[in-house]
């Protein structure tokens, strides 16, 4: 049996161990001991199915104003499971793919958004290279499903509450439920990585041949801002991009061994049938247009979260002191107004794509998802939209965030709004030249005031 080596001097004696009862075979029993109940103990947190309240305590957001796991959700999900209870609608059930069709149907997610995953970042644990976890999106709404897994994960933005998660089982029911998440989710989706707050995140890791994330090898949340070579690890990416490189489509085939992932095998794919069975899925594609625009979507929805949690919360804690200290009702300290700005500038810079790396190469998709989404518009009368694609040097032609449509940004506190809509306004005018925006022109910038002019008129004014 191989022995621990005692942490203690080597000028201490046999004896003098003895005498105080550590022998190496007696410290070895005592350490794998010790070990065993801290495993036990960290598997107890991680897995065992903690009520809300108790696991989520520490969270701010559990408290007022915000009390995210008692407040009912408003979202499209929540809205699809009261016309399923009033029986207004209902789900079909398909023998191949269970509710699958039917619920991208009724939450209206494209199949071109379809991206397959097959790094094991879910709770599913049967995803694999060869059993991909599919996910579907449109502007609000998310949805994960793996073809032999026992349920299907949704992930729908509340404008108030940020991401709210649900799972519908994947078994034929009689009238089916789609469960709000209990707080497990919580783990991932509100931690650093999310700022925080509940929100959906996107990860790129290095995966060995059994979808097995190797997290020492390297792990990045990815948003516009990523370096393409730090994309997509553990992702299945179909399109072409030139001379750029990213991780997706490869693994590293031995963990044991120092290996250098092969991205150019992963290169420029613009079919999967060589990697897995894909008429498994709706689709046969895994866009790479696709994956960018969840890239930005998925930070962006965090941000937003994130700028209406701190203006609650700041208002909340002026509102409790104003009573106290008997200021007027609407005061707001110089401390919440630094909070607001501080929320708000974040999502300014994000939105406009500050930070965004120039694309030495072009990329192109292989669905029609580029297509479908910029046809959903809206456009002013020069036909121009914040969701026209560039995909030459930067995502988009116009890079503003399409989620200035979306109700979590129109639903905003008015505080931070305002403050958004003031700057924007000067930004857009030119009389901004700092760094986090001089990689936008004043052409650019004309034309995206013109856009939100017309479209968005509360935001930018006439």
């Amino acid at each position: 049996m191989r022995r621990w080596k005692s942490h203690y001097p080597e000028d201490v004696s046999k004896s003098q161990l003895d005498l105080r009862g550590y022998t190496i075979g007696h410290m070895w029993c005592r350490n794998t001991l010790w070990i065993y109940r801290y495993w036990l103990m960290c598997t107890l947190l991680l897995c065992w199915p903690l009520p809300a309240t108790h696991a989520q305590g520490l969270l701010e957001f559990e408290r007022d104003p915000i009390a995210y796991s008692e407040t009912p959700s408003q979202t499209r999900v929540s809205q699809l499971q009261e016309q399923l209870d009033a029986k207004h609608t209902s789900l079909s059930y398909d023998i191949k793919r269970g509710y699958l069709p039917s619920l991208l149907s009724e939450l209206e997610l494209p199949v071109s958004s379809q991206l397959l995953v097959f790094s094991r970042t879910s709770a599913q644990r049967q995803i694999s290279p060869q059993q991909p976890r599919a996910i579907y999106f449109n502007d609000d709404t998310y949805l994960g499903w793996v073809p032999s897994g026992d349920l299907i994960e949704l992930l729908a933005m509340d404008a108030q509450q940020g991401a709210i998660f649900y799972t519908l089982p994947r078994h034929r029911q009689k009238q089916p439920q789609i469960s709000r998440d209990g707080g497990q989710c919580l783990l991932c989706h509100a931690s650093a990585r999310t700022l925080r707050v509940p929100a959906p995140v996107a990860r790129s890791v290095i995966v060995d041949r059994q979808g097995q994330s190797l997290f020492g090898a390297g792990s990045h949340t990815t948003d516009h801002r990523t370096a393409f070579k730090k994309r997509w690890g553990g992702w299945y990416v179909t399109g072409t991009h030139g001379t750029m490189r990213h991780r997706g489509n490869v693994v590293v085939r031995d963990y044991r061994t120092t290996e250098t992932l092969n991205r150019e095998a992963g290169a420029n794919i613009t079919n999967l049938s060589g990697h897995l069975r894909t008429s498994i899925f709706p689709s046969p594609h895994s866009d790479l247009v696709a994956i960018m625009v969840l890239d930005h979507q998925v930070r962006m929805h965090n941000l937003l979260t994130l700028a209406n949690y701190e203006t609650r919360l700041a208002i909340a804690y002026d509102q409790s002191l104003n009573k106290a200290l008997d200021r007027p009702i609407g005061y707001q300290s110089p401390s919440t107004q630094r909070r607001i700005k501080a929320a708000a500038e974040k999502v300014l810079r994000y939105m406009l794509f500050s930070g965004e790396p120039r694309l030495p190469s072009p990329i192109q998709g292989t669905s029609k998802f580029a297509e479908q989404f910029a046809q959903r518009g809206p456009r002013d009368r020069h036909g121009r939209s914040l969701r026209d694609f560039n995909l030459k040097s930067r995502l988009f032609k116009y890079p503003c965030s399409y989620l200035v449509y979306s109700a979590s940004f129109k639903q905003l506190p008015a505080p931070v709004r305002q403050y958004i809509a003031k700057r924007l306004r000067i930004i857009l005018s030119g009389k901004d030249e700092s760094k986090s925006f001089r990689h936008l022109s004043l052409d650019t910038r004309q034309a995206i005031q013109n856009i939100l002019r017309e479209t968005a008129p509360d935001l930018i004014g006439n």
